[in-house]
């Protein structure tokens, strides 16, 4: 069946559409996706905290490190769902050796629950061998096709395009232009746009209607990315942060010592840095997706916890003055 394809019309507004934040702690809280709220991405409702499917694959992400077992893998993602999880993020690069996100999330999940929002993102590319290179906007089809094939789905819920770092400055136009065609072609039901500045917000939203934006962001984010999830708050698009819990270390996760702020209020409160840090993202606003990786089954328990830790507006503040610099010590 074709799906339907998203009209131009305004955007949903953040108080419309929000759940309120919990108050439950950690220790009181239900394991759940639930308990973090709700957000609606154009006309698919999910679950504020979701899943990142880039370690799935191995003990570090684009076929470094040593591939993960499969089958525990495939046991992560059911696990996930069964805790309430209903957005997963993914890509057709996200692969190793021997593991590729979409087809562990094929295996686990298909035939997909109905609620299920599968999230992937075209422009970068990878080859057989593993070595990258980026589309032009006429070779987008084929990176969708290929989520498509991977994924075993007629049609992609959201597909976001990730913009080059070499294009921080530069006109996306074209590229949104060439995903507008093939969501009228019934090929994707909504955009998205990753690793942009606000400039290029209003470049994609010119050529088409857009759902979400998704950009690094965590605790000592820089002035400039938190006047952007400000600005998507404002325009009732869902800002959704990778690294979040990863910082300055990215793809390869936290590195160094955590900083003494976010170490005390774990302290505090009996839990871990990262649950802390994906708290603090949750807090951001009720618009703010957090989309936290992993293939540690142990590791998704303590995520979906942090859906419910209730952070205080004093360590709230403690958090929200940590700035870059600090981040580097």
């Amino acid at each position: 069946m074709r799906p339907t394809t998203q009209t131009h019309a305004a955007p949903p507004t953040a108080t419309a559409t929000a759940t309120a934040t919990p108050t439950a702690t950690t220790a009181a809280a239900p394991t759940s996706a639930r308990a973090a709220g709700t957000w609606r991405l154009g006309d698919l409702t999910v679950n504020r905290l979701g899943f990142g499917a880039m370690r799935l694959t191995g003990t570090e992400p684009f076929g470094d490190g040593v591939p993960r077992d499969r089958e525990r893998s495939i046991g992560v993602l059911r696990r996930a769902v069964e805790l309430g999880v209903n957005h997963i993020d993914t890509a057709s690069f996200y692969f190793s050796a021997t593991r590729s996100a979409n087809e562990l999330i094929n295996r686990a999940l298909a035939p997909y629950p109905e609620d299920l929002v599968i999230t992937t993102k075209v422009w970068p590319g990878r080859d057989a061998s593993g070595d990258w290179w980026w589309a032009s906007p006429a070779q987008l089809r084929g990176q969708v096709e290929e989520n498509l094939r991977g994924l075993g789905r007629d049609h992609l819920d959201v597909v976001n395009l990730r913009v080059p770092p070499r294009l921080r400055d530069g006109s996306i136009a074209e590229h949104v232009g060439a995903l507008a065609e093939l969501r009228d072609a019934g090929l994707i039901r909504h955009l998205g746009v990753s690793n942009v500045t606000a400039a290029q917000v209003a470049q994609a939203r010119a050529v088409a209607p857009l759902v979400c934006v998704q950009n690094p962001y965590g605790i000592g984010a820089a002035q400039e990315s938190r006047d952007l999830l400000r600005l998507c708050g404002e325009l009732g698009l869902a800002f959704v942060p990778f690294f979040a819990i990863a910082g300055a270390g990215r793809e390869a996760g936290p590195v160094g010592g955590e900083h003494p702020e976010v170490s005390e209020v774990a302290e505090a409160h009996g839990v871990s840095p990262a649950q802390v840090r994906l708290a603090w993202t949750l807090a951001q606003g009720p618009h703010v997706l957090a989309i936290p990786g992993t293939g540690d089954p142990d590791h998704l328990a303590q995520n979906m916890a942090a859906g419910a830790l209730s952070l205080t507006p004093a360590e709230l503040a403690r958090l929200d003055a940590v700035r870059p610099a600090d981040m580097r010590r």
